[in-house]
């Protein structure tokens, strides 16, 4: 079977703002303008999903819901939305799921709650992935300021769980324009059965090309500072995934 890449422009609000942070560093940020504004631009360019990302939430300094539940509700019937950001409990995550999130990717919460995690996974299917937010082989939590053990050893867990898809990012190429890390995307393909999703350093075309030349279950990619950047434009990704297939 072939697939394309699905290519997810991402969405990071802080502070009630859209911004773009370096290696996940608190106080790095970028601003770019309203979280709204920068989803729907997204949307009118063509993109299929949305990856949206409450950072606030994430770093366990407050939240915005308002600005995320305004993109879900008013843009969820127009892009899948893929959900992030203090996704810890059924409330938050039923929440997310009940505005009109496609999917919601769990982080923290795959480390310090994994039977909950395990609990979801079960019940929600493919609505559930897990964001796997690495340094070398060591996974980071609450907004990649804590340490939560062995990348390889949490997605055996996981897989036992059947856990569906996961986001990988290597949180040293995150927002450093530096190219992804394809070792570290093609170790983990063959760890396990589930789809994955490449995230962090992708700053050319060339990039996209790379991750959809791994194959297995590397099926997409979020795009963050390379478009920000204008590296490249989402249209002319969209244009080279349409020509690059994965087997």
């Amino acid at each position: 079977m072939t697939t394309s890449l699905t290519l997810l422009p991402a969405v990071d609000v802080r502070d009630g703002k859209a911004v773009r942070l370096r290696q996940g560093e608190s106080g790095s940020e970028m601003d770019y303008g309203t979280p709204f504004d920068a989803a729907l631009n997204w949307v009118e360019q063509g993109a299929p999903w949305i990856h949206l990302v409450d950072l606030d939430a994430a770093f366990g300094t407050g939240d915005n819901k308002h600005q995320v539940r305004e993109i879900v509700e008013k843009l969820g019937n127009r892009v899948h939305i893929e959900l992030s950001g203090g996704i810890r409990d059924d409330a938050s995550l039923e929440a997310a799921l009940d505005a009109g999130a496609a999917r919601v990717n769990i982080g923290t919460a795959a480390l310090e709650n994994p039977q909950w995690t395990a609990s979801v996974i079960r019940k929600f299917g493919e609505k559930v992935a897990v964001g796997l937010d690495v340094r070398g082989t060591t996974l980071a939590g609450r907004g990649w300021t804590s340490e939560g053990g062995n990348l390889f050893d949490v997605i055996e867990q996981l897989n036992e769980a059947g856990c569906a898809r996961y986001v990988v990012t290597d949180v040293m190429r995150d927002g450093m324009m530096a190219g992804p890390n394809i070792d570290l995307l093609r170790e983990v393909s063959e760890y396990t059965d589930a789809q994955v999703t490449a995230s962090g350093g992708i700053s050319k075309l060339d990039d996209l090309r790379d991750i959809a030349a791994i194959g297995g279950g590397v099926d997409a990619a979020i795009l963050g500072k390379s478009l920000y950047a204008k590296a490249f434009t989402l249209d002319e990704a969209l244009v080279l995934t349409q020509d690059v297939t994965i087997v």
